[in-house]
């Protein structure tokens, strides 16, 4: 099998809150459904996780018109509870996501593989939004 140049898309954001609490928000599905999406009209009606090495996690996304939407999932590759996860999505594109503790804050920088749909730009535009989301679910949930 050739081996491809893949690449690789970084966005990230600083949460005012402590690790536990963004680790938490960031796995949790009762959490995920709250804040994963790119823009208002799009939600995620439903979200699965089974978070550890081997363990499998599926994300609804959907147009909140009901025109279009997708599931998003993919299998754990790797699990450092507060720290780190790894995953491979059910493309094949790997994903990296390290939770830096910075005092009462947390860093979350997210890297990974682009596809070849759509441009690099569109990519890191959306998963930065959501990872902005994020930001704004997490710390309005109080610390």
């Amino acid at each position: 099998m050739a081996t491809q140049n893949k690449t690789t898309i970084t966005v990230e954001n600083t949460i005012n809150a402590p690790v536990e609490k963004v680790w938490e928000c960031w796995t949790k599905p009762e959490h995920i459904i709250q804040w994963n999406n790119a823009s208002d009209d799009w939600h995620t009606p439903r979200a699965e996780n089974d978070l550890r090495a081997g363990g499998s996690f599926t994300s609804r996304m959907e147009a909140k018109d009901g025109s279009m939407g997708f599931d998003f999932g993919g299998v754990y590759d790797a699990v450092t509870l507060n720290e780190y996860i790894e995953y491979t999505l059910g493309d094949g594109r790997k994903v990296k996501i390290i939770f830096s503790t910075q005092g009462k804050q947390t860093k979350i920088t997210e890297s990974f593989e682009a596809e070849d749909t759509h441009s690099v730009e569109m990519q890191q535009g959306g998963w930065q939004a959501i990872l902005d989301n994020f930001k704004k679910y997490t710390e309005a949930t109080g610390n």
